[in-house]
């Protein structure tokens, strides 16, 4: 129903899951139990549901998901009693509350998300000729959606910037991991395939938004989603490592996708002088440049490396850029310097993050 994507910053521990799974359990039970207090129905079933749908990983998405929840219990238990008031001949009034609720859920929905929940109750209310149900329904969504969303948040509440270190660490692995890669293979001079050709490496771009997105979250410093850890303060530096993992995100993915461009344009030029055999590794062998790319490549991953720990770069940072224009001077054509834009431009996100450093530099 929410229709977000959810990027892992790490893999859950399994306290994080049993937490999780405790939260579910008590809230629907709180649910259940309080309806049976109340005297809805002896199995009120509607009221346990919320905690199932609306409990996922983003605990600042559960109030516009009850909200979302809400309104389509309303709408469809509304399109059902109608349909059903002014059409009882069930050939005619299952394909109107069908398309009615069809409609409703679309209409209501969220471009990509449909509120499915219209349709859902909908359905329920006509399929439950039981007096008093349609009211009954309402009365439990809505307490299973306050549960919810009132105590949900206090049950074990989330530290948005323990997840925003985690998120950034976990990129710093990734790339660093990727970057060593590529060096070794440039340098023994095989094709450069395997750490961009994988469809889950672009989930490395997009761990540093995610993890600043978090950090917004945590500063932004919504009350109503649960009480907020007294003096509680962000990591030092963390804001700025922050901003740097995805400035370098955008630059190293440009990076990746050149150098696999690069690898691709060798392989076809090796393919048609060796005709057969392992064109590709010697086409990436005969290039020069992309061999004399390794150095510059391993550097910029340890000066990356270190100004995402917190660490002192500047030793790293001066290096790299040495190599980078040593390679510069020995490799001066057009596709060499557009293969180094994106380490280029790695090393001018790096130096905006040192210590004292002024505005961007273009």
């Amino acid at each position: 129903m929410s229709g977000s994507i959810v990027v892992e910053y790490t893999a859950r521990r399994p306290g994080a899951r049993l937490r999780a799974g405790a939260r579910v359990v008590l809230c629907a039970a709180v649910s259940w139990y309080l309806c049976l207090w109340w005297g809805t129905s002896t199995a009120p079933v509607p009221a346990a549901l919320p905690a199932v749908l609306i409990l996922r990983e983003d605990m600042y998405a559960w109030p516009r998901m009850g909200w979302e929840r809400l309104a389509g219990v309303v709408v469809g238990v509304l399109l059902s009693t109608v349909v059903l008031h002014w059409l009882p001949d069930p050939a005619w009034s299952f394909p109107a509350v069908l398309v009615s609720g069809c409609a409703g859920m679309y209409l209501m929905g969220r471009p990509g998300a449909p509120n499915q929940q219209v349709l859902i109750t909908a359905l329920m209310v006509y399929a439950t000729a039981v007096p008093g149900y349609p009211l009954a329904r309402l009365e439990e969504s809505l307490v299973g959606i306050a549960v919810v969303v009132l105590l949900g948040p206090l049950l074990w509440p989330p530290d948005p910037y323990r997840s925003a270190a985690a998120g950034l660490d976990g990129y710093r692995a990734d790339v660093r991991e990727l970057l060593g890669g590529v060096a070794g293979r440039l340098e023994r001079g095989l094709a450069v395939r395997g750490p961009v050709a994988l469809p889950e490496q672009a989930r490395v771009w997009l761990r540093p938004q995610a993890a600043r997105d978090a950090f917004e979250r945590a500063a932004g410093a919504r009350p109503v989603l649960g009480r907020r850890r007294a003096g509680r303060r962000p990591p030092n530096g963390l804001d700025g490592r922050l901003v740097l993992a995805v400035r370098t995100a955008l630059t190293l993915q440009y990076f990746s996708e050149e150098l696999r461009e690069r690898a691709r344009a060798s392989r076809g030029s090796g393919a048609a002088g060796a005709g057969a055999g392992d064109g590709a590794g010697a086409a990436d062998a005969a290039d020069p440049a992309l061999r004399a790319l390794a150095p510059l490549v391993r550097a910029t991953g340890a000066a990356l490396d270190a100004a995402l720990r917190g660490a002192e770069f500047t030793a790293e940072l001066d290096r790299a850029r040495a190599l980078d224009l040593a390679h510069r001077e020995a490799h001066p054509a057009r596709h060499d310097a557009v293969l180094r834009a994106g380490l280029h431009l790695t090393h001018e996100a790096l130096a905006d993050h040192a210590p004292g450093a002024g505005p961007a530099r273009v």
